[in-house]
This record gives structure tokens, sequence and C-alpha cells, in this order.
């Protein structure tokens, strides 16, 4: 189990030199993510993915939940009609939510790529103003150790919290 901590850095220096610390606290790379406004070059920082600056996980859980109803909407409408109602039956009706489920996923995930993170919202005018955000992913144990390293060496870094609802596989 992980916690993602949250950090706005003033600069890429001030990133480079929290990473290397991170680092030697054994804190893999994979679990350090950063994230600036377009144009800023982050050097060889590792840079925030798809599935950490946009929204597409959330697109896709609404676009599963959509179709599975829609599509089991349609499949019970089409038992309504004399010559498919005997032929479609619940079987009929399971595959059709299954099928849409799997459609609106794609759909809304295509969609929701293009939509910025929802809970990154709240850092967007400190990345606009060309601050750096950090996201650590670290175990349970290690949160207050962590958040103490950071704030101890880097008193320039702004903690801004913790969020205990993250993905365990990006």
């Amino acid at each position: 189990m992980r916690r993602r901590l949250y950090f706005i850095l003033p600069d890429v220096n001030s990133a480079q030199t929290i990473e290397k610390e991170l680092l030697l606290s054994k804190i893999d790379d994979s679990h350090i993510h950063y994230l600036a406004k377009d144009g800023v070059n982050l050097g060889r920082l590792h840079v925030a993915n798809l599935l950490q600056r946009s929204d597409v996980l959330h697109g896709i859980g609404i676009g599963m939940i959509a179709g599975g109803i829609t599509g089991a909407l349609a499949g019970a409408a089409l038992t309504f009609y004399p010559d498919l109602g005997q032929s479609v039956g619940n079987a009929g009706i399971l595959v059709l939510a299954v099928v849409f489920a799997m459609m609106g996923s794609w759909v809304s995930g295509m969609i929701a790529v293009s939509i910025p993170n929802s809970r990154l919202k709240r850092f967007q005018p400190a990345i606009d103003s060309g601050a750096i955000l950090l996201m650590v992913d670290v175990p349970v144990r290690r949160v207050q150790e962590i958040r103490e390293l950071i704030m101890a060496h880097h008193p320039e870094a702004q903690a801004k919290g913790l969020e205990s609802q993250i993905p365990a596989f990006p």
C-alpha cells in the first residue's frame, strides 16, 4: 500500500537535488514523477506519464458504466420485439451490456486522454506560473520520514498534501 505525496518546487535544480536524495533514500525512480508546464525542460527527471497527467482512468470507468447500462437497456428493449424477443434472452442482454461497456470504455478513454487530471487541478496555477509538481509514491510506513527529509533539506519546497487513493499499476 502506497501513498502519494505532493510538493511544489520552484525550479529544475531543486527537483534534481530532491530526486537524488529520494533515490539515496531507496525510493525507486518509478515512484518519483514530475509535472511542469509545456516548454519546461526537465532533463532526465522522470516526467509524469499519461495516466498521471490525464483523466483517462476516470474516463474509462465512466464509459464502462454508461456503456454497460446502455447495452443492458438496449438488450432489454430488444426482448419486446416479437421476432427477436425469444432469441435475445438473458444471455443476449449480458452480451450487449459487455460489448457496449467495452465500446464505452474505449470511446470515453480516448476523449479523457486530452483532459487534465482532475486530481491535479489544485496545482495548476502553480504549474502555470513555472513551478514544478513533484509526486512521490511511498509506502505508508515511510510517509512521515520522506516528508521530513524533503522539508528539512529543502525549505523552498512546499508540501501540498497526501493522497491515499492511487492506482497500483502506473
